[in-house]
């Protein structure tokens, strides 16, 4: 594979991991409380207030341009709440394999950029 095909591909690893987080936090707002009006509000409001996040302050075109390290440590703990979310429905090992892909794509984009 050559250095742009790494690089896509990774960029596309990145936009499904990002994809991923957001269906977790769904997941997570889904399964939490006994009341249906609870479980609604946290499955929609989760998901949506972690897109809201991520376009304000780690998307490309983010609304507040933060310097790198600033959007390193949003991503890392916009994933780690993921991964959190993940082990609280799942189990730690799938939330453990979620948090390495991360680890490994944002390690690479680091080092690619």
């Amino acid at each position: 594979m050559t250095g742009r095909g790494f690089y896509d591909a990774n960029e596309v690893l990145a936009f499904l991991l990002e994809l991923a987080a957001l269906a977790v936090f769904a997941w997570w707002g889904f399964t939490r409380g006994a009341h249906v009006v609870v479980r609604l509000a946290l499955g929609l409001g989760a998901p949506l207030a972690g897109a809201v996040l991520w376009g304000m302050l780690a998307a490309p075109k983010a609304v507040l341009q933060l310097p790198l390290p600033a959007v390193l440590a949003v991503k890392a703990a916009f994933f780690l709440t993921a991964a959190l979310a993940l082990a609280k429905v799942r189990n730690l090992t799938v939330a453990a394999l979620l948090a390495l892909l991360v680890a490994v794509n944002l390690t690479v984009a680091t080092v690619v950029r």
